[in-house]
C-alpha cells in the first residue's frame, strides 16, 4: 500500500509539472503577438481651406535711374548739380569743353557753304543750257544731258555737306549734360576741369547718377510653389528696418510671368508713392504676403508629419496595417501644414508618427 501512495505522489507531481510547462509555452508563443499589435491615436483626413501669409525680403529701388556719360572725349567746364540736387526734366546738369570740337564745326560750315556755291552754280548752267536748247539746233542733246548731270552730282554733294553739319552740331550738342527726367541727384563723380569721355578714365565711373526717388519699386522674387497665390492688384504690407513700427501698404503691379532660373522663383514689383521721401532707395523690406485659400485641399496637423532623409511621409492604416505614404508639402502655419499626395479623403492616419514604425507594422487604430 505504502509503494501504490508513492507511486500516485510522484505520476501526480510529474502531471503538475508537465501542466506548467505547458502552461508557460503558450505563453511564451502568444507574447510576441501582443508585443506587435499596438494601440496607436490616428485620425480621419479631410480637406480644408489654409490662409496664410508669406514673410520674405525685398528692395526697394528707384522707379526711374539713370547714369550719365559723356560721349565725346572732354573736359568739365561747369558744374550746375550736386549730390542730393533737385533736378526738373530738360534741366542743364554741366558743360564739357572740347577744343577740337570748335575746328570741326568750322571745318563742316566750310564744307557746306563750297558745296552750296558748286551746286549754286551747275544748276545756272544747266538752266542756261536748258532755256537755249527750246530754239531747235542751238544746243546738242549730250551737252544738255551732262549739265544735268552735273548739277544733280553737285546737290547730292551739297546734302551730303548738310548732314556732316548737322551731325557735327549733333556732337556738339552732347557737350551739354541735361537730365532725362525729373528726379534727385544721387551720385558725383566728376569734378571741375576733370577729363572724362567714352574712353580713357573719366569713363569708369558714370559723371552723375540721377534717380527718381518720389516714386519707388518694391521688388521680390516669389518661389516657385508659391507664384499661383498673387495676381495683379494684390495688397502686401511691407516694414523696413529704420523704421520697424509703421507698416506700408503697396498693390502688385507688375509680375515677370517667367521663373529666374537660378531662383526658381517670379519677380514681383510693387508701385510705392514716396512724396514724403522717407523711404530711401536701396532699402531692404520684410513683406507680408497674404496668401489666400483658392481651393480645398488637404490639411494635416504638422505632428503627423514624418520628416525623413528620403523625404516627407505620412503613415496610413490599412486592415490594420501601416502604409508609408510620400507627400509633398504645401503652405504650412503654426502648427498645420497643407499636404499633396496618393491619399483620398478619409483616410486613417497615425497622428503622431515616428521612425521607429514601419511598413506593415500591425496597428490598433
Amino acid at each position: 500500500m505504502k509503494t501504490n501512495i508513492f507511486l500516485a505522489a510522484v505520476l501526480g507531481t510529474g502531471f503538475l509539472m508537465l501542466s506548467l510547462i505547458y502552461s508557460c509555452s503558450n505563453a511564451e508563443k502568444k507574447r510576441p503577438e501582443k508585443q506587435q499589435e499596438a494601440t496607436i491615436a490616428t485620425f480621419g483626413l479631410k480637406k480644408d481651406r489654409l490662409s496664410t501669409a508669406l514673410n520674405l525680403p525685398g528692395e526697394l529701388i528707384a522707379l526711374q535711374q539713370v547714369d550719365l556719360y559723356a560721349k565725346v572725349s572732354s573736359f568739365v567746364k561747369t558744374l550746375k548739380v550736386d549730390i542730393g540736387s533737385e533736378v526738373k526734366k530738360g534741366q542743364l546738369l554741366m558743360t564739357l569743353e572740347a577744343p577740337e570740337m570748335g575746328s570741326q564745326v568750322a571745318a563742316a560750315q566750310s564744307r557746306l557753304k563750297s558745296q552750296e556755291a558748286v551746286y549754286a552754280a551747275s544748276k545756272a548752267n544747266y538752266n542756261r543750257l536748258y532755256e537755249t536748247s527750246k530754239t531747235p539746233g542751238t544746243i546738242s542733246k549730250n551737252d544738255l544731258e551732262q549739265a544735268l548731270a552735273k548739277r544733280n552730282s553737285d546737290m547730292a554733294q551739297f546734302e551730303a555737306a548738310k548732314a556732316s553739319y548737322r551731325e557735327v552740331g549733333a556732337i556738339q550738342g552732347y557737350l551739354e549734360i541735361r537730365a532725362p527726367f525729373s528726379g534727385i541727384i544721387s551720385a558725383r563723380n566728376v569734378n571741375l576741369g576733370a577729363y572724362v569721355g567714352p574712353s580713357g578714365k573719366g569713363s569708369e565711373l558714370p559723371l552723375l547718377t540721377l534717380q527718381d526717388q518720389k516714386n519707388l519699386r518694391l521688388a521680390v522674387s516669389i518661389p516657385e510653389v508659391y507664384t499661383g497665390y498673387l495676381k495683379q492688384g494684390d495688397e502686401v504690407s511691407f516694414t523696413v528696418k529704420s523704421l520697424p513700427s509703421q507698416a506700408f501698404k503697396a498693390k502688385v503691379k507688375r509680375l515677370s510671368g517667367a521663373l529666374d532660373l537660378r531662383l526658381r522663383s517670379e519677380r514681383i514689383e510693387m508701385d510705392v508713392p514716396n512724396s514724403s521721401k522717407v523711404l530711401l532707395p536701396g532699402m531692404v523690406a520684410e513683406i507680408n504676403i497674404p496668401l489666400p485659400a483658392n481651393a480645398s485641399t488637404f490639411i494635416i496637423p504638422k505632428k503627423a508629419l514624418l520628416d525623413t532623409s528620403e523625404g516627407y511621409y505620412v503613415l496610413k492604416v490599412e486592415q490594420n496595417k501601416a502604409v508609408k505614404v510620400a507627400i509633398k508639402k504645401g503652405r504650412e502655419t503654426d502648427d498645420k501644414v497643407e499636404i499633396f499626395g496618393d491619399l483620398a479623403e478619409g483616410d486613417k492616419l497615425v497622428a503622431a508618427p515616428t521612425e521607429e514604425m514601419h511598413e506593415g507594422m500591425t496597428i490598433k487604430p
